[in-house]
């Protein structure tokens, strides 16, 4: 059994020299397939669900490549890796769309800080108590999928400490998100925030994962982890995606895997243990402290993550995707985008220089995969 995948992937525009622009609301006027955000500066795209992750390294690629096409008959504009407003900007907003009332609220309540670049993660499971243990599993290891993609160590031309400052500043919604103890639990809980107010609608849910579907909080068929930061290279985010895939296999096929079981804290421990970890990876990614969720072990996040390699390679193996899980050894050995800029940062490169090579070391890599993988599919 492999299971549906699909991606979320939210990119800055702007200038070969590293300046985010406000582009989308053009982008989404002349293009089909982009959906704007509500700051102008970021664009969005999503690709259909595919079991097959060949499939999915060309349906990342094709549209960037419309788009890279489209940015250049606007102008010298470029896409631009990274999760933050790296080199500046972050001291307004530059909305997409003045009139949306939703949008409003968002930069009234957040400002910039919602301002980020990600990619979201969508896998699908359509048994909804099955989702819903998965959801409370991959929970409590979200921190470990924002150690491998952590990208956003600038922000406004500094480096702020963060390896994922994205996350480190990002206003998660409601404050407090318990672990769903069954699918009724969720739907009481949605339609509560919603009375409150602490939820405006049913996509204001913002935490690292949460189910999803096409009429939430009733029908779902999917896991989202929203926590990644943007991973520009395909082939990494297809790494992290066979990996939770495979964790995902792994907990369907046994039902025993549940933090409200497997674990010595309470439900209400487990939520204050995980958000400790999740602050912890976005602060040092690869190399933080976590406490494992099933017994509050201290393990460094690099660690933990090689254990969940060697637990889950043979069902990745036996259902033909390791080849796709096997790139995730290189993200260990060399570090994560963050903290290959750090270590440029740390031996003289200003941000900006970091961030106008990553540029173009973004460009050349789409070249390279579309000639060497995608050429036939993308013809």
């Amino acid at each position: 059994m492999v299971l549906l995948k699909g991606f979320e992937i939210e990119m800055y525009t702007g200038t070969p020299q590293g300046e985010i622009v406000g582009l989308s609301d053009k982008i989404v006027a002349d293009l089909d397939g982009f959906m704007r955000e509500p700051d102008s500066r970021n664009v969005e795209y999503i690709t259909q669900p595919s079991p097959n992750y060949e499939n999915l390294l060309c349906a990342l690629l094709r549209p960037r490549r419309v788009l890279r096409s489209y940015l250049n008959r606007l102008g010298n504009y470029t896409l631009i890796p990274g999760s933050t407003l790296s080199l500046g900007g972050s001291d307004g907003f530059l909305r997409s769309d003045p009139a949306n009332p939703y949008h409003d609220y968002i930069e009234n309540t957040y400002g910039t800080k919602v301002v980020t670049a990600s990619v979201h993660i969508n896998v699908g499971i359509s048994d909804p108590e099955v989702l819903m243990r998965a959801c409370r599993v991959i929970r409590m290891e979200a921190p470990l999928f924002l150690a491998l993609s952590a990208s956003s160590p600038f922000l406004d031309g500094k480096a702020t400490g963060y390896h994922s400052t994205r996350w480190g500043v990002f206003p998660q919604t409601p404050s407090h998100v318990p672990l769903f103890a069954s699918h009724a639990d969720h739907i009481q809980w949605v339609e509560d925030q919603l009375v409150a107010g602490t939820m405006q609608n049913v996509r204001h849910l913002w935490a690292s994962v949460r189910p999803n579907g096409d009429r939430r909080p009733y029908d779902l068929n999917r896991l989202e982890l929203r926590i990644c930061d943007l991973v520009t290279d395909p082939i990494a985010l297809l790494a992290i995606t066979a990996l939770l895939e495979a964790r995902l296999l792994q907990i369907i096929e046994n039902p025993s895997i549940d933090p409200l079981t497997q674990s010595t804290f309470s439900g209400e421990e487990l939520v204050t243990l995980t958000a400790d970890n999740e602050a912890a990876a976005a602060a040092g990614s690869l190399d933080a402290q976590l406490k494992h969720w099933q017994d509050g072990r201290s393990i460094l996040a690099r660690d933990w993550i090689s254990e969940m390699y060697q637990d889950v390679w043979a069902i990745a193996k036996q259902q033909g995707f390791g080849c796709f899980l096997s790139p995730l050894q290189k993200i260990l050995r060399e570090g994560n985008e963050a903290q290959q800029w750090l270590q440029l940062h740390a031996v003289g490169f200003d941000s900006h220089r970091v961030i106008t090579q990553a540029i173009v070391a973004t460009q050349e890599r789409e070249i390279e995969l579309e000639d060497k993988l995608c050429s036939s599919l993308l013809a």
